[in-house]
């Protein structure tokens, strides 16, 4: 029997449908009703609702000790992919608590119960800075806690702490650090949270973009290349899930087309972040959330390359181009087949 948390999460979704396409048993943990209806829509979008009623769901908290004892009963395989994503400093302790307490309980578990293999899905976040000289990240690349991180980025190194002590007290374990995440969710408030976010933004009217860049990949690929490191005899790995490097100017005109929406005219620059972060944290004082804060507006300006050689390397692994996926994405909602956001 196979575990997923985080099963109501774009990632958890599509890896859930996929393993029971597979024929393979699975229990997913929930917190709420409005997470299975999420999950559900998933199946529904994907024309794959006769799948659905096969997930044994569990209600659980990877951060509740005592929920987690039903939900390990007979699970030999996990893939950890609950997680809180944030950049907002207010969430802190919510961070640490759910990606690292939550982590370190699922690490437990799984050994106290004897469980074959853990799959982690972690982030780039999590990756190492570039010394000088240095201009691409890659597994290998150092952690420099003298940097400055998000509390996000931390929470997730953190997180992949507490996978290795359970590798080194002999779980099997498999660390996959995805790039932003872009696939098809149907059109609910609950998803307009992380990567899809972008189709959102910019089909409402986004009107700036930044030169910076980053990692992207594709739900499909980041859900193959768990399942095979899962089937694989590989143990106490990482890999980055990346399929290019796109600039975020570059990534939003594609998203934009894709939509037959206006791209993002305005450039807006260290100057004009800097301000924005300024207000949005004067704002937040009166209690409304943060939209940007100071480590993310200076990301917004950083050329971040990742490679994903490894992936293709050691695992003969092949990434879906990132342009080809977005026009899918784009035109999908454009025809009227994916709700539009």
């Amino acid at each position: 029997m196979i575990l997923i948390t985080g099963a109501s999460g774009l990632l958890g979704s599509h890896l859930t449908l996929h393993l029971l396409e597979m024929g393979e048993p699975v229990r997913a943990i929930y917190r709420t009703a409005t997470a299975i209806q999420k999950t559900k829509s998933v199946f529904e979008l994907h024309q794959k609702i006769e799948l659905f009623s096969k997930i044994e769901w569990i209600q659980a908290d990877i951060t509740d000790v005592p929920s987690l004892e039903t939900a390990f009963q007979n699970i030999d395989r996990v893939y950890h992919c609950a997680a809180l994503i944030s950049f907002d400093p207010a969430d802190e302790k919510a961070l640490r608590k759910s990606n690292i307490e939550g982590t370190a309980n699922i690490v437990n578990f799984c050994l106290a119960y004897g469980v074959k293999k853990l799959c982690y899905v972690s982030s780039i976040a999590a990756l190492g800075d570039l010394k000088d000289g240095e201009s691409v990240v890659t597994e290998a690349t150092e952690w420099n806690p003298e940097f400055a991180h998000s509390d996000y980025a931390i929470s997730k190194y953190g997180a992949e702490m507490e996978v290795w002590r359970g590798w080194q007290e002999g779980l099997e374990v498999a660390i996959v650090n995805p790039g932003v995440i872009l696939g098809a969710v149907p059109n609910t408030k609950d998803w307009q949270t992380g990567s899809v976010e972008i189709f959102a933004r910019v089909r409402k009217g986004l009107l700036f973009y930044t030169k910076g860049s980053t990692g992207f990949v594709t739900v499909d690929d980041v859900v193959k290349l768990l399942v095979q490191l899962m089937q694989s005899s590989i143990s106490g790995e990482r890999f980055i899930a990346v399929s290019e490097n796109y600039s975020y100017e570059k990534l939003l005109q594609m998203v934009a087309h894709s939509l037959q929406a206006k791209p993002p005219s305005y450039h807006a620059s260290t100057w004009l972040t800097a301000v924005y972060w300024r207000i949005d944290w004067l704002l937040s004082l009166l209690g409304r959330k943060r939209n940007l804060s100071q480590i993310m507006a200076r990301s917004l300006h950083q050329s971040h390359r990742f490679s994903n050689d490894k992936a293709i390397a050691e695992l003969g692994f092949t990434f879906e181009p990132v342009a080809g996926a977005v026009e899918k994405i784009g035109a999908a909602k454009v025809s009227g087949n994916l709700q539009t956001y």
